[in-house]
Formats: C-alpha cells, structure tokens, sequence
C-alpha cells in the first residue's frame, strides 16, 4: 500500500474482545495523531498461538471495529510482526497502550521501528477497565463461565 500524499498514516492493532472504553479511547486518540488511522485485529489463530480465547469471533470483532468512526480501515493481524505490517501500510506511527512502556521486549522494538522510520507512540492504558476484567465480573456477578473457551477451544460465544 503506496502512502497517500503528505498522508500519516498510524497503525495499531489488538484483539478487541468484549470492546470497552479503553479500546475506543486508544483508537480516538491514535486518530487525533494520524490522518490515516488503520487497525489490525488479531484473528482467532493469532489469539490461540498466544494461549487465550476471543469469545467474540473474529468476523464480529474486525466488523465492530471497522464500523468505529475513529478508524479509516481494517485489517487481519495474523502474525506478531507488527514492524513488517507497518512498512506494508507505509505507517508512520504504530499506536500502543502505555502497559508496554519501558519493558526491554518494547526498548528493542522501540530501535527496530526507528530504525524504519516508525514511532512508536504509547497512549495512557484506561484504568479501570480491560476485556479480563469485564470477564472476571461477570464470572462474579452472573455466574457466567469460561469454561466454554477451555473446553471448546473452537467455539465463541454466539455459537450454539
């Protein structure tokens, strides 16, 4: 994908499970930086190879995130090279919650993008909120259970 004119485009990408705040302030803040703003949602293999489950399928979650009005475009994140995905898009910023801040994994990161011309810029993580705690309450509050991840691994939640 050749950049537009003087266009900036920003990336960032996630899982976007059981959307919340937090997800919608980091793509409303990414947009308030780029003028171009495109989106990576991890498909279901992606999230499995890393030990979890969506229990929102990835069909549901690239939908809802593409109808944002915040986010220009969507696309399949299929790998953990975010790097490679940014030089496709020809983006100039790669948009991150601050949770990663500092972390050696996220320092080498941190040259490897500089050294192709991307920032990496990170966004304050929404306190409060996350998809794992939205989980944990309604397991507290209605009784509601993962069980359908851990034993039906292939399953979400809108399926019978």
């Amino acid at each position: 994908m050749e950049k537009e004119k003087d266009a900036v485009i920003g990336y960032t990408t996630g899982v976007f499970d059981l959307f919340h705040i937090g997800h919608l302030n980091l793509l409303k803040n990414a947009k308030g930086m780029c003028d171009k703003l495109i989106v990576g949602v991890t498909t279901d293999d992606l999230v499995s190879y890393k030990g979890k489950h969506a229990m929102i399928p990835f069909e549901d979650r690239i939908e809802i995130v593409r109808s944002i009005k915040y986010v220009d475009a969507a696309v399949p994140q299929d790998n953990m090279d975010k790097l490679t995905m940014c030089k496709k898009l020809g983006a100039s910023f790669l948009f991150v919650g601050d949770d990663w801040y500092a972390t050696d994994k996220w320092k080498q990161y941190e040259k490897e993008f500089s050294e192709s011309g991307i920032k990496i810029i990170y966004f304050p993580y929404t306190k409060g909120v996350s998809s794992t705690r939205i989980t944990e309450a309604l397991k507290n509050t209605r009784g509601w259970s993962n069980n359908l991840s851990i034993n039906n691994p292939d399953k979400h939640l809108n399926e019978d």
